[in-house]
């Protein structure tokens, strides 16, 4: 029996950084999100007694052994929770780059949580599945639930998941991913939280994130983009203030980076509402509504640098598909 699972990406309008326990995976801090349209991986598994170990191809390649591990592990979780030994086959897709602050990890365990938990004869709840993708990729647990998401601040695994706050059709907003680079990080971001402690500004930021998602969730439900985009923005910039003042500091951010980042602002200046939002990577996304996407894609459209465009609106959550990668 096999199993394929369709997974999104998110956007965190708020984010996490730092673990309180990192064989969890329980972030320091909440966090909301929404699930992206179009950056989507696409995962198959199937576990047989045919399979003598466990074989993992992502975009039809090998992977590295720190990521074959990661996977491996997952499925270990799954085999338990089933209580079967059979070696699995997975075989995973995306459709954009991975390794560039795009969140990858974030859909690629949730659609392996689905898929394989699906060909392992597991029947997971939302909230079930969504604790499983975390403890694979923390903000793989966002990716599960569609459209408007809150990853709840729990301290215990059980209380530790994200769950809609808002459907995909609430609201028409837009996330245009301007890919700068496609280049892998040389950091990935689980390796990079483990410092995010040494930051003389993680208290204070830690400090007032409640605050924070309890604003940007008012903001959604007020549809009030001007006030969205503003929280959205100035949470990025605090969130890599924290990266670059931990030690060793981490810096994403490329010469393409920082220049949207500066463009956006005249952008607005000359009219058109668009925020700037950067996760863990180079790539950065520019929030708008659906109504300004034109604009802003012409805008992107008219810098060299910029190697590919991705219009993204809110998306479903993961999925099960009849479309078998093998």
């Amino acid at each position: 029996m096999k199993a394929t699972a369709i997974a999104p990406t998110n956007i965190a309008f708020t984010k996490y950084w730092g673990k309180k326990d990192e064989i969890l995976r329980l972030p320091e801090n909440g966090s909301v999100s929404m699930c992206l349209s179009d950056l989507l991986t696409t995962t198959t598994v199937e576990f047989s007694p045919k399979f003598k170990k466990d074989t993992v191809t992502i975009n039809g390649g090998g992977v590295e052994n720190g990521e074959a591990e990661r996977v491996i592990k997952h499925l270990d979780r799954v085999r338990q929770m089933a209580g079967i030994e059979y070696r699995a086959k997975v075989v995973s897709n995306n459709n954009f780059p991975i390794g560039t602050g795009l969140s990858s990890s974030a859909s690629g365990f949730a659609a392996l949580s689905l898929a394989a938990s699906a060909t392992a004869g597991l029947k997971l709840s939302e909230k079930e599945l969504s604790i499983l993708a975390r403890q694979g990729a923390g903000s793989a647990c966002r990716s599960i639930p569609g459209g408007f998401v809150e990853w709840m601040d729990g301290n215990t695994s059980e209380t530790s998941y994200a769950k809609q706050i808002f459907p995909a059709s609430y609201w028409a907003l837009a996330d245009v991913v301007a890919i700068v680079s496609e280049g892998r990080k040389e950091t990935s971001s689980s390796v990079g939280m483990k410092k995010a402690k040494s930051s003389p500004f993680m208290k204070v930021r830690l400090s007032h994130m409640k605050e924070k998602n309890n604003q940007i969730k008012k903001f959604i439900k007020n549809r009030d983009f001007k006030a969205l985009g503003e929280l959205t923005e100035q949470d990025a910039l605090e969130l890599h203030s924290i990266m670059l003042t931990q030690y060793p500091p981490l810096i994403y951010w490329t010469p393409g980076t920082l220049r949207i980042m500066k463009l956006v602002s005249h952008w607005r200046a000359d009219g058109i509402p668009v925020y700037f939002t950067i996760n863990t990577g180079q790539d950065i996304h520019l929030i708008c509504e659906q109504k300004n996407v034109k604009k802003v894609v012409k805008k992107l459209k008219g810098l060299d640098f910029v190697k590919d465009i991705i219009v993204n609106t809110p998306g479903e959550g993961t999925r099960l598909s009849e479309n078998h990668l093998f």
